[in-house]
């Protein structure tokens, strides 16, 4: 076991640095190479288990909430409901017919990784839809727009995470908006404008509108599993009292804070030139209120202003609250 994973790593070696016969093989190289491969593994385990749990889900929202009540979804995944409904044919079927186009331009947009990826997921979910018997949950039209989306709004956004979609909605979105002057969500609004409209005029203006709760759900759930339930805040301090407001965020705060060498530009006095270093920290939004006080009691001059982090990871973020 031990040699074949020693001629792998040596394989592996050589053929990402180059030139096999001008490389020498040191236990560093090989340590850093069962690195790497340990991170890839790690990742690929991951992004396997966030896809499986995805398609569970979606299939959950699918089967349980919406095929039963004649609900759909925004994207490609509405637009299969609606041929579902009028045709008959199979959504199984459907999901891996219409999202095709979109995996395949995909494929050109952001490569294959993400193309294969999202074949597996979205052929995964025509499997569960196909084969896994969901109960239907409820009829109660409320709560199934509502819990519909939300199932199947984690499905997308754990397949999202996973780094692969069950919906090629977005595909199309990033094609069409560096095409054009328009932004990815004008285009997915655009799209789902015209589904919901398709929806009213072949099912009924009812369903179409509870449909868009489904969608407002799903969109949410989304945002919620992509971007972080925790919402963070970076905050940027310059202040000629730095090193005091460095130690507070370090010690009453437990923040890390990353300090950069600057020199200031054009205060109420006049030009200055005077050096001075910038501070930079990521709290949560809970803890804005807080560091705010915190940094008035030492300087209440400070210019403090905040950019939004869409998700986290590392350093001190997530090892101490504020108390």
């Amino acid at each position: 076991m031990h040699r074949l994973l020693y001629r792998y790593l040596t394989r592996s070696l050589r053929r990402r640095l180059g030139d096999a016969s001008t490389i020498i093989v040191t236990p560093y190289r090989l340590a850093r190479e069962f690195w790497v491969l340990k991170v890839d593994i790690t990742y690929w385990i991951k992004s396997a288990f966030m896809i499986s749990m995805g398609i569970l889900s979606a299939g959950l929202g699918l089967k349980g909430f919406l095929l039963p009540n004649r609900f759909i979804d925004g994207g490609v995944t509405g637009i299969s409901l609606i041929v579902n409904a009028v045709s008959g044919v199979p959504l199984a079927i459907l999901l891996l017919l219409i999202n095709l186009p979109f995996i395949a331009l995909g494929y050109s947009q952001i490569g294959r990784s993400f193309a294969i990826k999202s074949i597996l997921a979205i052929t995964g979910l025509a499997i569960a839809v196909a084969l896994i018997q969901y109960p239907i949950i409820t009829s109660d039209k409320l709560l199934v727009a509502t819990f519909g989306g939300f199932f199947l709004g984690a499905g997308i956004g754990l397949a999202v995470r996973g780094g692969a979609v069950i919906d090629g909605t977005e595909v199309l979105a990033i094609y069409v908006s560096k095409k054009s002057g328009l932004t990815i969500g004008d285009v997915i609004l655009l799209f789902n404008v015209l589904i919901f409209a398709t929806a009213a005029y072949v099912l009924s203006l009812e369903s179409a509108l509870y449909s868009m709760l489904t969608y407002i759900s799903a969109s949410k759930t989304v945002d919620f599993i992509v971007e972080g339930i925790e919402e963070y805040v970076g905050v940027t301090i310059i202040s000629s009292h730095h090193e005091e407001i460095r130690q507070m965020i370090t010690g009453k705060v437990r923040r890390g804070v990353t300090v950069y060498s600057g020199k200031r530009g054009y205060g109420k006095s006049g030009e200055k030139s005077s050096p001075g270093d910038i501070l930079f920290t990521v709290v949560t939004r809970l803890e804005i209120a807080k560091l705010h006080a915190e940094i008035d009691k030492i300087d209440p001059n400070a210019f403090v202003f905040m950019t939004n982090v869409l998700d986290a990871r590392g350093g001190m973020i997530k090892k101490r609250p504020l108390k």
